[in-house]
């Protein structure tokens, strides 16, 4: 019997959009250094999009980060916002990878996994039909981070016992 994805895991894009409805429970971000090009929404003050290549760009203040899903990709992702350490970030709760072993767990200040699996949009602001065929969570580098997380109502936080 072969595996079936709950939903497709190929998509047109690799740009999806953080709905608002998450963005608005967690507050104003300074940076966010993955943001597509045309965006029908603000998700920072400042922005880094493909033509930037936020990943060597520096980072500032407090980030949000959704990056590529792309499973090559986002460990670099994971990485830099571990080293930056102030922000939230929007990721697959994929548990087992090498990149939430080693910048996630024992890394970040908290782990909310969401109450349910969002519908991201397209670039043009619409939310798609099909919801992220994940479990997503949301990690909080930074204490201030971490408080927003836990009064956010989106999930259940997760911290590590020291």
């Amino acid at each position: 019997m072969a595996h079936r994805e709950h939903q497709n895991p190929i998509g047109k894009s690799s740009e999806w959009l953080t709905p608002p409805w998450i963005l608005e429970k967690l507050g104003e971000f300074d940076l966010d250094p993955c943001a597509p090009a045309v965006r029908p929404w603000e998700t920072a003050n400042s922005h880094y999009t493909i033509n930037d290549d936020g990943l060597t760009k520096g980072w500032f203040g407090r980030v949000w980060l959704n990056p590529p899903f792309d499973r090559f990709q986002r460990p670099k992702w994971i990485k830099k916002m571990c080293e930056h350490g102030n922000g939230i970030m929007l990721i697959p709760a994929a548990c087992e990878t090498y990149a939430f072993r080693e910048y996630v767990f024992g890394k970040s200040n908290g782990i909310l996994m969401m109450h349910k699996r969002p519908h991201f949009c397209d670039l043009t602001g619409r939310e798609e039909k099909g919801n992220s065929g994940q479990t997503i969570c949301l990690v909080a580098y930074g204490e201030k981070n971490f408080d927003v997380l836990k009064n956010s109502g989106l999930g259940v936080m997760l911290v590590e016992a020291s």
